[in-house]
This record gives C-alpha cells, structure tokens and sequence, in this order.
C-alpha cells in the first residue's frame, strides 16, 4: 500500500523553515547585502567626496548621494553636479590590491559608501555640453557659453582676475582666461567650484593655448548620475545645487 504525504504537514514544515531562515542572522544580513548593491547599482549611490575642488558647496568627506537614473534620457544639463569615473587622462588609475583583506573591505565600502572603495571617479559641476562653446573671460572675467554669461554664486576663491591690470589681455594674462572651445558631442566640460583649486576640463590649458591636447572631457558614458543631497555629516544635510 503506498504511503500517502499529509499536504499540510509539508506546509507547516516549509513554514517553519522559512520562518528559521527569516530569523537566521546570516541570511539577514546577507539579504541586505543584496538589496544595498541592487539599489546603488541601478537606483541611488552613496559616495564620499575625495578633493576640495567642489568646496564650499562639497567638502572633503561630505557623503553624497548620486541619482543614477537622472540621464536615462537627455544627458546632463549645464549646471548639474554630476559623479564621473575617472579615465587615465584626468589621474592615474590606483594600483591594484593584491592583500584580500584590504580588497574585500574596498569592496564593502563600495557597497555602503563608507571607508575605502574600488570607485575611481570624481565630482565636478558641468559647465558646457556638446556642442556648445565656452570661454572665459568677459570683461567682468565672467565665462560665457555660446556667448551668454554664466551666472555662478557658487564659485570659491577664483582665480585673480582685474580688468585692465590683470585680464584676457595683458601681458601675463589672468590664469582664469581660456579660449573659445566647443564641447564635441557626447562630451561634458566641467570645472570645480573651488576654480583656483580644482584639476578641471581646463586646469591644464591654464597659461597655455586651450586645445583638445589639454583640455579634459567626461564622456557620457561614464557619467555615474547627479549629484542631489548631502546625507552626512548631519549639520550639512540637504539639496545640492
């Protein structure tokens, strides 16, 4: 005679394991690993700021949040804060990790945002977008896209710049001078807030003719997303703009 199974005693047994493994600190903390690394790969990322260059709207330290679907569609606008990975042309990739310990916490600290990571990327505000032409300076020693002065309340400690002592026509020039150049498609020109302490688009061409040899785009592929809030430290939360 066949024996037959009790269907409710095979649902109270698949209960009672779930409810083990629900309770289970290993598979708890292993399940928020996993929704952490789902939501910052494709949602909002959290990173720390690595340089000054953005001070004071960004401070070294400051943890930020990173919007990764904001340019799903158009890319950047003109003004937006945005998280880029670094190529060669911008520094030096760092060495590779070889101790396990240290690569396994590098990989931890990308997952939270917290501690050393393996991210090589920077922040920086974009100036100009393809196509468009930026230069500095007007005869306030403003930068001008297509013409059109750029407003920025945001910018600290620019570089020195007196109209008719020390201005795009002197002999030297004011450093904060650069010549017209067009952003080539699918490129972002981007510069620092901190503008006298920043290694931006242009701070290679500073002194020197502006020409692609020495100023440095950000593709837009490797645009990460907009920067939109700073969650830590407390007393400096809130938007970004």
């Amino acid at each position: 005679m066949t024996e037959q199974t009790d269907p409710l005693s095979v649902s109270r047994g698949r209960s009672s394991l779930s409810r083990r493994l629900a309770r289970n600190p290993l598979v708890n903390l292993v399940a928020a690993f996993v929704v952490l690394a789902l939501v910052q790969t494709f949602l909002v990322r959290l990173y720390s700021v690595p340089s000054g260059s953005m001070e004071s709207t960004l401070d070294i330290g400051d943890r930020i949040l990173v919007n990764r679907l904001a340019y799903l569609g158009d890319g950047p606008a003109d003004g937006d804060v945005i998280v880029f990975n670094a190529s060669t042309a911008w520094e030096p990739a760092p060495a590779a990790e070889t101790n396990p310990l240290k690569v396994a916490a590098k990989w931890v600290g990308g997952l939270v945002g917290i501690g050393p990571t393996n991210d090589h990327v920077l922040v920086k505000r974009v100036i100009a977008g393809p196509g468009e032409t930026v230069s500095c300076c007007d005869a306030e020693g403003r930068i001008t896209v297509d013409g059109t002065m750029v407003d920025e309340p945001y910018i600290l400690e620019d570089l020195p710049f007196e109209t008719g002592i020390l201005d795009c026509s002197t002999v030297p020039a004011s450093l904060r001078c650069f010549t017209p150049f067009t952003v080539p498609d699918d490129q972002y020109f981007v510069l620092g807030d901190h503008r006298s302490a920043s290694s931006d688009s242009i701070a290679q061409c500073r002194g020197a003719p502006t020409t692609t040899t020495c100023v440095r785009l950000v593709d837009r592929s490797g645009v990460v997303g907009h920067v939109f809030s700073i969650v830590f430290p407390f007393t400096r939360l809130g938007a970004v703009s």
